[in-house]
Formats: C-alpha cells, sequence, structure tokens
C-alpha cells in the first residue's frame, strides 16, 4: 500500500464502523443540488429529466447495492454526478442562448474501436496529430464550458485531478497514461447523461450493464453528436474543414446507434490476438475499480472481461480494419492505408507531426504492465476456443501460443 492508499483504507473503515457517509444516494436530491435552486425547466430540451432520470436511478440504484463502495468511492460517485448534471444544465443554457448550436453539422466523423488494450489509444493519439482533425480533449469532456464567472482553469483542474487519482489507484498511469490534453474516449462523453460502459468498467454493477444491454445506445450517441455541437460551435472551425477523430472500445457495442446519429461515419476496427488483450484490460480494470470499492473479486472480473469482450463476434460491415501488428511495425503505413480507404489525403504536415508525436515518448508513455491469466481466472486454452470464430474471421494472427 502506499500512503494514500492506506488512508483510503482507514477512512473507508472508520466509515463502516461509524455509518458516517453511508447516506444513500437519491437521483432527485442529487438533480436539486446540481440546479442550485433554479427551476427543473432550465435542464430542458431533449436531453432534460425525462430522458436521462431513469438510468440515474437505476446506476446510482446499482451502485448502493452491488459496487461495495468505499467511502472514497461514495464521495466519487457523487462529485461525478453533480458533474455531469452540472454539465447538462450548462448545455441547456448555452442552447437557450444560441440556439443555432444544434444546427452546427458534424460531418463524416472518423470513429476507431476494436478489442481495448488493442492499440487504438496510440491510433488515436497519432490521428490527432494531423492539424485538420479534432478529438474531444480529457479536459473538454470533464468540463465542456468555462466557468461563467472568474478565470478558465479547465486543464489546470484537470491535471490536478487526474494526479489525485494515479495516486490513489496505484499503477494506474504505466497502464493507461492521460493528461489533459490528450484525446479521450467517448465513454466520457455518453457517461454525462448516465448511459456508458465507463461506470461498468469503474464499478460492480451488473443490473446497470443489464439495463444499459436492454436499452441500447441510441439516446447516449444522440447526445455525443450534441455534445460535439458545442465543441464544435465554440471552436468556431468550419465544419467542412474539420475531420473529427473519435475512440472507443466501446463503440463496437454500439454501431447501429452510431449508424442512426452518424451515417456518414466512417469506421476503423483495429484487431489484435484477445489472449494479449484479455489480462490486460482485467488488470485495469482491477486498477480503475481499486479506490471506489472494499472488495474486489478477480475472477469474477476476468468472466466479465471475457462475456463483454465477445462483442467483437458481431463486428462487421463497411469498416476499414487495421491489424495491430501492422500498426505497430508501421504505424505511417497503416494510417496512410486507412486514410486510401476513406479517400483521405495524408499530407506531409501530418505525418511529420505523427512521427514527432511516435518519438516523444518510448513505449507511448506506457510503463511496465505485469498481468498473468491465472490472475483474474482466465483460462489460455478456453479463451482461444472462445475467439477462434473472431480470429478466423479478420485474420488475427496469434500472438501468444497455448
Amino acid at each position: 500500500m502506499t500512503v494514500a492508499t492506506s488512508a483510503l483504507y482507514l477512512a473507508d473503515l472508520m466509515s463502516r464502523m461509524t455509518g458516517l457517509g453511508r447516506r444513500a444516494f437519491n437521483a432527485e436530491a442529487l438533480l436539486k443540488e446540481a440546479l442550485a435552486g433554479a427551476p427543473a425547466t432550465t435542464l430542458g430540451g431533449e436531453f432534460g429529466p425525462s430522458q436521462f432520470m431513469e438510468g440515474l436511478v437505476i446506476l446510482l440504484s446499482a451502485l448502493e447495492s452491488e459496487a461495495n463502495l468505499s467511502l472514497f468511492g461514495r464521495v466519487a460517485v457523487r462529485y461525478d454526478t453533480l458533474r455531469c448534471l452540472r454539465n447538462l444544465i450548462r448545455l441547456s443554457r448555452e442552447e437557450t442562448r444560441d440556439p443555432t448550436i444544434m444546427a452546427t453539422p458534424i460531418r463524416r466523423p472518423l470513429i476507431v474501436t476494436g478489442l481495448p488494450r488493442s492499440g487504438t489509444t496510440f491510433l488515436h493519439r497519432l490521428l490527432d496529430c494531423d492539424p485538420r482533425t479534432r478529438s474531444p480533449s480529457v479536459w473538454q469532456t470533464m468540463a465542456p464550458y468555462p466557468p461563467e464567472q472568474g478565470p478558465d482553469r479547465r486543464i489546470e483542474k484537470t491535471e490536478r485531478d487526474l494526479r489525485a487519482f494515479a495516486r490513489f489507484a496505484p499503477g494506474f498511469r504505466d497502464v493507461h497514461p492521460l493528461t489533459a490534453r490528450m484525446p479521450q474516449e467517448c465513454t466520457e462523453i455518453t457517461a454525462q447523461v448516465f448511459q456508458s460502459l465507463r461506470y461498468d468498467t469503474t464499478y460492480r454493477i451488473p443490473t446497470y450493464l443489464a439495463w444499459q444491454d436492454a436499452e441500447g445506445h441510441n439516446l447516449a450517441y444522440r447526445f455525443h453528436k450534441r455534445f460535439l455541437q458545442h465543441l464544435q460551435h465554440q471552436s468556431g472551425d468550419d465544419p467542412d474543414a474539420v475531420q473529427w477523430v473519435l475512440k472507443c472500445p466501446d463503440h463496437v457495442f454500439a454501431l447501429d446507434a452510431i449508424r442512426m446519429v452518424y451515417p456518414d461515419a466512417r469506421i476503423v476496427f483495429v484487431h489484435r490476438d484477445p489472449l494479449k488483450v484479455l489480462p490486460s484490460v482485467a488488470k485495469l480494470t482491477e486498477i480503475l475499480r481499486q479506490p471506489f470499492t472494499s472488495e474486489q473479486d478477480k475472477p469474477e472480473i476476468g468472466a466479465q472481461v471475457t462475456d463483454t469482450n465477445g462483442g467483437v463476434l458481431g463486428a462487421g460491415g463497411t469498416i476499414c480494419h487495421i491489424h495491430y501488428r501492422d500498426l505497430t511495425a508501421d504505424p505511417l503505413g497503416a494510417i496512410n492505408r486507412l486514410y486510401q480507404h476513406f479517400d483521405m489525403d495524408l499530407g506531409t504536415d501530418a505525418a511529420a507531426a505523427m512521427t514527432v508525436e511516435m518519438n516523444r515518448a518510448k513505449r507511448g508513455g506506457y510503463g511496465r504492465n505485469v498481468y498473468r491469466f491465472n490472475d483474474h481466472g482466465l483460462d489460455a486454452r478456453g479463451e482461444r476456443s472462445f475467439f477462434a470464430t473472431y480470429m478466423k474471421r479478420f485474420g488475427v494472427a496469434e500472438e501468444i501460443p497455448v
């Protein structure tokens, strides 16, 4: 244990002994607090309470009954929920002030997906180097608008929050190096209407995951587009001159919703041997959950990771397919083929910027990640058999012999 994690453990122990800090979550009370005396009509339009409240109630109920939250986890849930609600309120206010935001076009977004830990983050960061592309940055997804009063310190605040989380989750920066200015995954956007698989990664909440699977992803991606419209509107860039580059492994579970909201989307799927992916994802999930829970069931995490990522078996359609080995062996070559697939031009300025990014940090900033199959109850032979159809269908090379 580090000093920070020891402090969290002692605080949680005292909380459980005394009952302090264990007040049950209440969605209506949190919404009232976020409104801060403003009328409920302040949060109107397509993404008002009638749309997101069901998801929030189910999420909070699952967190209360299934996640075995630590004191830090309870504080974090409350903080995160209020942040998302306040962001929704601010977006609604800005739309009232300027309704043209809702007409801002988002054209031909380039959407990267694939198994987690398969090089999607590496590809996303390189694509973001092209001067003609835009990606939502970590700080923008945390707070899409500056405060209405006072200086704009969103970037600095996001950096502080990331440093604090890294202290409470030892190993996080080794497996997922992140700074405020880096491009962020889209689950952070859809989390703001409480329909995101980000929650299921961070907490053990099977009831919420089942609801999300049954509910689908249409609302989440309609809001996703609206969020980008706000960022696009603030930038002042010509929509025809901007290529949005978006990334999240979870997009693979929502391809129908993506195509409904973005019929002209350009989808990229990165493939890798699942046996190199699954134990790494299980380890990342364990690290992410560590500060928020008092107890973890590692074999259960392993089973969840396998079950969740089995969704790649249904991937298909008009998608540009890239293999991890090709991407890491010749990144610019792989990106050039991607651009050609979508009739895009990889300019010399973009290639130069991507080369600088590749040389900027050894191993892309990742540290040493130690994981073993049996740490999370994974069986290599069983996983090889389970994903055999996927590997054969997409010609994925084995990286681990079994």
